[in-house]
């Protein structure tokens, strides 16, 4: 047998949360072809991979990618962490079906101005991106803040009955057409008036595709055991899996809940399918909201529509320059993003360490002064958490970005090293891989990330993207309510 690429005595973790074991891997016509002992066999590409890992490629669950996978489908940020797939559409916001009137609202737009808005029909969204041909996988969710966008004229209320009526035919053809399930954004100005009703009946769209429900809680601080009622009163009535995003305890006074949230997650796991993901970082980021303004904790602005050179400075040192208060300086400042350092390091580790766990970026790659979370969320997750924190081992570390990400969204044949799976792979040195993006300088790639493959398409080479893109569209495949464990 001769394969396309044969990779030689790799220590392979293969996605499903066991300990790696060495053996040889052959990949052919974009398919995982044999594992095992392949010592006599040849291939158009011999890799010699001893004392590194090989993974299944990382699946990034929480993304703000939905443009730029079309705009700049080269995809370096993520690529050069070993990601293979996005899921993008999350926390209501999503690039389709949209038909803009005006520009963007808040948050949407953190995915771009007007002009990246073109696509009235998620099929429209799904073969822009297979004409893209980014460098990854591309799996999307309809965000219930862009529906809204497309039918009301005004946002902060609920939606009329006429309303929902046309955005359940909207997300309808949008299931339809392969779209992963609904997001919403309720915490968001632009969607925290809608009535938990207007979900519910949004949310019945959901049951007869078997699709998910994912969730920026209506609040992420002091009610957030509300929100999280709130996500599974609408899970159960959809009979819809649930992932809720990004779950943290934010703002000072929440602080040191995360043994509560874990078993409230714990709770309604016994009787729905439930989980969430998180990054692994105790700062978020996002629109500057002023509800979130405070001298708690540090905030630091990362862009300003009206005042662009205060991008990468804290509003503290900001507000005190122009001689205002904090509040004042951050209505001079908007519309605008920020980084919130509002969470404690030890309910960071705690929910990361749950099983229920997946790992998601939440980059945000429009924002010019971004998050580290963009460039460094997966290294960050194996080298400092896994390696040198010792939070969990390694195959558990790949297993939350990877068999178990794809498991949650029902991506089929990806997230984990299978015959017959496709060839989505990333080689990396355990002992060197970390993340070297920080809040000082967040645009940088991760180290000990070594080749990348999508599709069986070698698209990271050394440490250095070499321009191929071996990416496409992932279609929802079958029930998700199957893909819980």
């Amino acid at each position: 047998m001769k394969y396309d690429t044969l990779i030689r005595q790799a220590m392979v973790i293969d996605g499903s949360n066991t300990p790696g074991y060495v053996a040889d891997v052959g990949l052919r016509e974009g398919r995982i072809e044999a594992i095992g002992d392949l010592s006599t066999a040849v291939a158009a590409h011999d890799i010699d991979a001893r004392d590194r890992v090989l993974a299944p490629g990382f699946i990034d669950v929480h993304t703000h990618d939905d443009t730029v996978v079309i705009r700049q489908p080269q995809m370096l940020p993520k690529l050069s962490q070993g990601v293979t797939t996005v899921i993008v559409g999350n926390c209501g916001i999503s690039a389709s079906p949209v038909s803009l009137r005006r520009d963007p609202p808040d948050p949407m737009n953190l995915l771009g101005t007007r002009k990246a808005f073109t696509y009235p029909r998620f099929a429209d969204y799904r073969a822009a991106v297979q004409r893209a041909h980014p460098a990854v996988n591309v799996a999307a969710l309809v965000g219930h803040t862009a529906l809204r966008s497309n039918h009301m004229d005004d946002l902060h209320r609920t939606a009329t009955a006429e309303e929902i009526t046309a955005m359940r035919v909207q997300l309808r053809q949008s299931l339809e057409a392969g779209a992963l399930g609904l997001s919403t954004g309720l915490a968001y100005a632009s969607a925290f008036n809608a009535k938990t009703d207007e979900v519910l009946q949004l949310s019945e769209e959901l049951t007869a595709s078997g699709a998910v429900y994912t969730t920026h809680l209506r609040s992420e601080f002091e009610p957030v055991l509300e929100a999280m009622d709130e996500a599974f009163l609408i899970g159960r009535h959809a009979r819809a899996p649930v992932i809720i995003s990004h779950l943290k305890c934010a703002g000072a006074g929440n602080w040191g809940r995360s043994p509560q949230l874990l078993a409230a997650l714990e709770h309604a796991a016994k009787s729905h399918p439930v989980g969430c993901d998180c990054y692994p970082y105790a700062a978020s980021s996002s629109t500057l909201d002023l509800k979130q303004v405070t001298d708690a904790f540090r905030i630091t602005i990362t862009w300003s529509t009206p005042h662009p050179d205060m991008g990468g400075r804290d509003l503290q040192a900001i507000a005190a320059e122009w001689g205002v208060s904090l509040m004042n300086a951050a209505r001079r400042l908007q519309p605008a993003g920020a980084v919130y350092y509002g969470m404690d390091e030890a309910d960071v580790r705690r929910i990361l360490a749950h099983p229920l766990s997946m790992v998601g970026s939440d980059g945000l790659p429009e924002d010019p002064f971004p998050h580290p979370r963009l460039w460094g969320a997966f290294p960050r997750v194996l080298g400092h958490f896994s390696r040198d924190v010792g939070l969990f081992p390694l195959h558990t570390a790949v297993h939350k970005m990877t068999g178990l990400s794809a498991a949650r969204f029902g991506l089929s044949e990806r997230g984990e090293i299978r015959v017959g799976h496709r060839a989505d792979l990333v080689l990396f040195d355990p002992l060197r891989v970390r993340d070297v993006a920080d809040f000082k300088t967040p645009q940088r790639a991760a180290q000990g990330i070594d080749e990348v493959w999508v599709n069986g398409v070698l698209s990271y080479h050394e440490g250095q993207a070499n321009g191929q893109r071996g990416g496409v569209f992932l279609a929802r495949s079958g029930n998700l309510n199957a893909g819980f464990q």
